[in-house]
């Protein structure tokens, strides 16, 4: 198994932990301390060692940060995680609802005057001059500390060393030379000497390299330089490369020496201020050029191998859902509970003899542990199914040629009323989402409240984007395309992002549905006047439950875009299945 159930993290062990980072402080002469969930990476998943807002409190989410004053402790946390951390956290901590909320109006707030650490490798350029600018005129102050969590973690574990393995042309549809060439040319029309490259994905997708430094996530930690002629200057232990072959333009150097070529170089050096660490930008003596991560668009826009391969790795992972599928509509509910139904999945995946790992902790919510939007089952929360309860379950494989993420919500017996009309106004959107056409130049923001029209007229809403970008056989989130009141970048061919409305009932129920899709040229239509238009390809094929859908609600046009997607799941699935699930399949996709 790759996933694993033991409790990560409990409450109760967030009070001395707490106390001891407060003696801490003070013996330093601080009267604060911001703890972000991020490492010196700045990408937004860390290992083990680097979590230490999950071991100082308790909250295991993926995104969020604490600061820590002598009186008063704020847990800061987006819309995803409003539930979650008030099950995670003790009472010493406080929620805080994030952005809403903002780090230096909090300060302002609760602390009239003081010195508030922060350690410079954890927090952006952009986000310290953010919150500096909040902070002006105010009696606080930062100051940049060796970070004093670290301190106090005595069983902190050691930083990952997973050895790194090439990432074949064939799959990444370009080699590490010609994209190093493409970036060298830019770097040189942008009158850039070098640029820093900080984050993990864009340094694997750059090198066309994977590792396993990141749990779910085949990146390796390390630092780059890549210079003007194409060649990069590579920091990354030793060890993880041994028998990797980078070729003469990829000169090796250990991590400790990273700062003192920063001090080194010669101007103008690109960084990206909403990636690098501040700390880069304090070693560096040489003229500061800022600008987006390099890699970041070129990563985003997928070859047309890449394209090829998720189309594949979506029909395989296709299968195997639908295996699972056929299994727990015969076995549920039974004695089955919420780790049976992560176990069976994953080894529905495994059987496909091509899964690498998952793409992240399989989510399997029964009844009111769905509305926990991402709900983690251990051994202490582990439920049971139930009659007339919804299960949420949202998971992912990671391929060699293709990283997939799919949710589906599944009826347990019956289900209740008000679920099911819920359930077919997030399907409504979904629909809606996927049928979109629009013209080149818009944004997620552009397209987000197609999948929440029909909550809207209900009254209701979900806390979480529509959708985020996916990596090919890297991060299965990735930036920078969202589809969210936040997704300001133009979305353009190859894009490959989630369609993933939902709505959650707290102490019922949780619903979503969730769909990869990629975006392509759309072909002219008589009589239109726009030139150029995008659209979305559908990349997961896997059926919906019609037993949660109310039929009456839904227009002709829906109708068919559904009879039409589980047409073409039979089509694309039915060879690959066994009987058992080829049976469940036709039964699963009949018209309505």
């Amino acid at each position: 198994m790759f996933q694993t159930f033991e409790v990560t993290a409990r409450p109760e062990q967030g009070p001395p932990r707490l106390a001891a980072l407060r003696a801490r402080l003070a013996a330093e002469g601080l009267d604060g301390f911001i703890v972000p969930r991020a490492d010196v990476h700045q990408g937004e998943y860390v290992a083990p060692r680097d979590d230490r807002l999950a071991w100082l409190t308790g909250f295991t989410g993926s995104a969020g940060f604490a600061v820590v004053l002598a009186d008063k402790a704020g847990v800061f946390v987006d819309g995803r995680y409003r539930v979650q951390v008030r099950a995670q956290v003790a009472d010493v901590f406080t929620p805080v609802d994030w952005p809403e909320v903002q780090i230096a109006d909090w300060l302002r707030d609760n602390l009239d005057k003081g010195v508030v650490g922060i350690d410079p490798w954890l927090h952006t350029l952009s986000q310290f001059r953010t919150l500096e600018k909040g902070l002006a005129g105010s009696g606080v102050t930062l100051a940049r500390v060796d970070n004093p969590v670290d301190a106090i973690w005595d069983d902190q574990p050691s930083p990952p060393m997973a050895p790194v393995k090439m990432h074949p042309d064939t799959l990444a549809g370009k080699s590490s030379a010609q994209k190093r060439a493409d970036l060298a040319k830019s770097l040189c029309e942008q009158g850039a000497k070098v640029a820093v490259i900080t984050l993990p994905d864009s340094l694997c997708w750059l090198l066309n390299i994977r590792g396993g430094d990141i749990p779910r996530n085949p990146v390796a930690h390390g630092f780059a330089l890549l210079c003007d002629d194409g060649s990069v200057d590579l920091f990354m232990a030793a060890a993880k490369l041994d028998g990797v072959s980078l070729g003469p333009e990829i000169r090796r150097h250990d991590p400790d020496a990273f700062k003192p070529a920063l001090a080194a170089l010669q101007g103008p050096v690109l960084v990206d201020p909403e990636s690098v660490p501040l700390a880069v930008v304090d070693a560096l003596s040489a003229e500061v050029s800022e600008a987006r991560d390099p890699c970041i668009l070129p990563k985003a826009c997928k070859t047309g191998a890449e394209i090829a391969g998720a189309r594949e790795a979506h029909l395989r992972d296709g299968a195997a859902m639908c295996e699972f599928l056929a299994w727990l509509d015969a076995e549920a509910p039974g004695d089955l509970t919420e780790i049976d139904v992560v176990t069976a999945l994953e080894g529905f995946r495994r059987d496909t003899n091509q899964l690498l790992d998952i793409s992240f902790e399989t989510i399997s919510g029964a009844g009111p542990n769905g509305a926990i939007v991402h709900y983690r089952v251990s051994e202490e929360t582990n439920r049971k199914l139930a009659e007339g309860e919804l299960l949420l379950v949202d998971s992912g494989g990671q391929y060699a040629d293709g990283t997939t993420d799919i949710t589906r919500t599944i009826a347990i017996g019956d289900p209740p009323r008000e679920a099911a009309e819920a359930f077919t106004r997030v399907l409504q959107g979904m629909i809606a989402m996927s049928r979109a056409r629009w013209p080149k130049g818009l944004a997620g923001r552009d397209l987000d409240a197609l999948a929440r029209m029909p909550l809207w007229l209900a009254g209701q809403d979900y806390g979480h984007g529509t959708g985020h970008g996916v990596g090919a056989y890297l991060c299965v989130h990735e930036g920078p395309q969202r589809l969210a009141r936040t997704g300001v970048e133009p979305l353009l061919p190859g894009m490959i992002l989630s369609n993933e409305p939902g709505f959650y009932r707290e102490g019922a129920f949780g619903i979503r549905i969730e769909n990869l899709l990629v975006v392509r040229e759309a072909p002219a239509l008589p009589g239109g006047t726009v030139d150029a238009m995008l659209e979305w390809e559908t990349l997961t094929w896997v059926p919906i439950d019609r037993r949660l859908i109310k039929a009456d609600m839904l227009s002709a046009a829906e109708r068919d875009w559904l009879n039409a997607y589980h047409a073409t799941c039979r089509q694309k699935i039915g060879p690959r299945l066994g009987k058992r699930a080829a049976m469940w399949l036709d039964a699963a996709t009949a018209d309505i």
